[in-house]
């Protein structure tokens, strides 16, 4: 088989989620040997993750993105980007099934989703139960030997789901934040409610890639009837898969809006003063703080 039908195949299952026995028939080919070079053609895809993953940039000083520019450098802070999780259907033993099922009674995985401004995958991390909470996935990441690194003076923005702690950025409790709460021409009375509209409007990039990965890949979006292991497999090669089409791509025809990338800079985020865990303190509410009632003021003073 050549390189071209592999690939071929591969990218037909994926993105239709067909069953082996249809492939068979669309290919001419054995069952075992569709099987055989679905999981080589995976392996390879995985193999390039250094290759396809998208490296930490943090927003540029002379960034004029108005959902990014906000949260360029202030207070020695600069942010990289935007992290959530997902669920994914998957199909573990019997015996596990209960630790998977979600609240909403699905049986998934919970997949923590690390993205940067233009809506590249950094990071991914796919396997844990769907009962597990988001905190516990992003803990487990950030100490992992080859996990999630967010040097010291970066951070990310999260939801109100994680700990507000150094190098993660969560809105604040109570006042309006998600964004259909500012149609209809409302507008931010306080430095904690621009805050809240200006880190929902950053931080709905992680959402987008997931619509995306799901959107292009059926078989992310429903019931998989493969082992955990390769369901987890196929997730990494599907998040990969949709780096190299944001970077081959000038528009992206399931992105719904157009993303600026004319102000990449080459950053050096080498170093070993990495965040290894995750708490909350008063110097970091104390930044984050300063860090709305400056945006606020410049708002304010430019209105």
């Amino acid at each position: 088989m050549g390189v071209e039908e592999m690939v071929s195949i591969f990218l037909h299952i994926l993105a239709h989620d067909v069953k082996n026995r249809i492939i068979k028939r669309q290919f001419m080919r054995s069952g075992e040997t569709i099987s055989r070079q679905f999981s080589k053609v995976l392996l390879y895809v995985i193999r390039c993750h250094t290759l396809l993953f998208k490296r930490p940039e943090p927003v540029p000083e002379n960034s004029t993105d108005e959902k990014w520019k906000s949260f360029k450098l202030v207070n020695y802070q600069n942010c990289l980007g935007a992290l959530d999780g997902t669920h994914i259907k998957v199909y573990p033993l019997q015996a596990e099934k209960a630790r998977y099922r979600t609240r909403k009674g699905e049986i998934a995985t919970n997949v923590l989703g690390v993205c940067s401004q233009d809506g590249q995958f950094i990071y991914v991390l796919p396997g844990w139960e769907g009962s597990a909470a988001d905190s516990r996935v992003l803990r487990d990441a950030i100490s992992r030997p080859n996990g999630l690194r967010v040097l010291k003076g970066y951070y990310y923005l999260c939801d109100a789901g994680y700990m507000n702690g150094e190098g993660f950025l969560i809105p604040y409790r109570g006042p309006r934040y998600h964004l259909s709460e500012w149609r209809h021409g409302a507008h931010p009375r306080t430095a904690q409610e621009f805050f809240n509209m200006k880190h929902s409007s950053a931080r709905n990039v992680i959402e987008r890639c997931f619509g995306m990965l799901k959107g292009r890949w059926a078989i992310v979006r429903s019931k998989s009837f493969y082992p955990v292991k390769t369901q987890c497999r196929i997730i990494i090669a599907c998040c990969l898969l949709h780096n190299h089409i944001r970077k081959e791509m000038d528009v992206d025809p399931l992105d719904d809006e157009e993303v600026d990338q004319t102000h990449e800079v080459d950053a050096d985020l080498g170093g070993n003063d990495f965040i290894t865990h995750i708490e909350s303190s008063n110097a970091w509410t104390v930044s984050k703080d300063q860090m709305a009632n400056h945006m606020f003021n410049t708002w304010r003073n430019r209105v």
